[in-house]
């Protein structure tokens, strides 16, 4: 049986714990994890730091059903997302996101599925503080563009 356990948090996460719980067991052949970190240059600009809202509620909603249609579209075996929200700093952790699966392509395929649908589908918005300003994030057209190869 699959399980799944979305988290939407303020504390940061632990890699390495994250990963021994999508590896127990035997029937694992294929762990892909994914973080997604504070990097310090976006859109030409020097980044100092971001800050991430959500809506609580709707958007554990949107996650879980992120993770409904991977299961439906390979055969995993575990599934686990975080993401933060709040003041993050450059370098801090933002999201993970990992599988487990029997097979690696099932693995790689479905982490990749979910990045792209949660980059696209999940209600966070997204403020980053650089050295000239402090400004909202719009969505990217090459996210939308790497959602649609899973339609």
């Amino acid at each position: 049986m699959v399980q799944e356990i979305v988290s939407v948090q303020f504390e940061d996460f632990d890699v390495g714990a994250e990963y021994q719980q999508l590896a127990q067991g035997t029937d694992a052949g294929a762990v892909v994890t994914f973080v997604g970190k504070v990097r310090d240059m976006n859109l030409g600009d020097s980044v100092t730091g971001l800050s991430l809202e959500h809506y609580p509620g709707m958007t554990e909603r949107s996650l879980m059903q992120i993770c409904e249609q991977a299961k439906s579209r390979w055969p995993l075996l575990n599934i686990r997302v975080i993401h933060r929200v709040g003041d993050l700093d450059l370098g801090d952790q933002i999201v993970f996101v990992g599988v487990s699966s029997a097979h690696r392509n099932a693995a790689f395929e479905a982490c990749e599925f979910v990045m792209d649908y949660l980059k696209t589908q999940a209600p966070f918005w997204k403020k980053e503080r650089t050295t000239g300003e402090v400004r909202w994030v719009d969505s990217r057209d090459s996210d939308a563009k790497a959602a649609e190869r899973w339609k």
